[in-house]
Order: C-alpha cells, then sequence, then structure tokens
C-alpha cells in the first residue's frame, strides 16, 4: 500500500507554475527548446531547462536528440504526460478566466493595506 504522504512528491509537479506550462505548450505535440523558450513569457533558459529535466526525469516528456547540424532537440509528452495535461487543463482554464479578478482583489486588498 501507497503511503498517501508521497503524493505530495507528485503534487510538486502539478503545483508547479512552469511545469504545467510547459505540459501545457506541449499537449499539439512536439516543441523545441528555443519554442518552449519563446512561448513561455518568463522563464529564464536555465529554468526550463532544469524544468524539462525533471519532467523527462518524471517520466512526463521524452527528450529526442536528432543527429544534424546543429543538434535537433525536441520534447514531447509521454501518455502519462497527456492525462497529467487532461487533469490540469481546467485548473489552467480556471486561472486564465479568473485572472482579471484575482488581479483586481489583490489590487484592492493591497490598497486596503496601506490605508
Amino acid at each position: 500500500m501507497q503511503d498517501p504522504c508521497q503524493a505530495r512528491e507528485v503534487l510538486g509537479i502539478v503545483g508547479d507554475k512552469w511545469a504545467l506550462l510547459i505540459v501545457r505548450m506541449l499537449k499539439d505535440g512536439p516543441r523545441r527548446f528555443t519554442e518552449l523558450k519563446r512561448a513561455i513569457d518568463g522563464i529564464s533558459q536555465r529554468m526550463l531547462t532544469v524544468t524539462l529535466r525533471d519532467l523527462e526525469r518524471d517520466g512526463i516528456l521524452t527528450r529526442t536528440v536528432r543527429n544534424v547540424m546543429p543538434p535537433h532537440v525536441s520534447y514531447e509528452l509521454t501518455t502519462m504526460g497527456r492525462t497529467l495535461r487532461e487533469a490540469t487543463a481546467p485548473l489552467l482554464d480556471w486561472s486564465i478566466t479568473h485572472l482579471p479578478q484575482i488581479d483586481a482583489a489583490r489590487e484592492a486588498y493591497d490598497e486596503r493595506s496601506i490605508k
């Protein structure tokens, strides 16, 4: 029987904003590193590299290297990665839908806190 506390490791993936954005960007198929970097606003090259390695290690995506000049590296969701995408899509959609309300609530809170 699995220890329910071990779920925190999986929740660490789901709770990581960069991981979820990468999974979302890979929903339509393989993408190259530079495509991901351009598509994910605010992510540094180092953070993208670290997150891609973590997702590969966890079996969420695969990394394919084609030996051409220059080398062509692409990333693609595994079957498990696609199920993660399906499971988290409603959360990402909710976030996008409610972002204006969250921004307004934060602004109102900050104004009250200053006074």
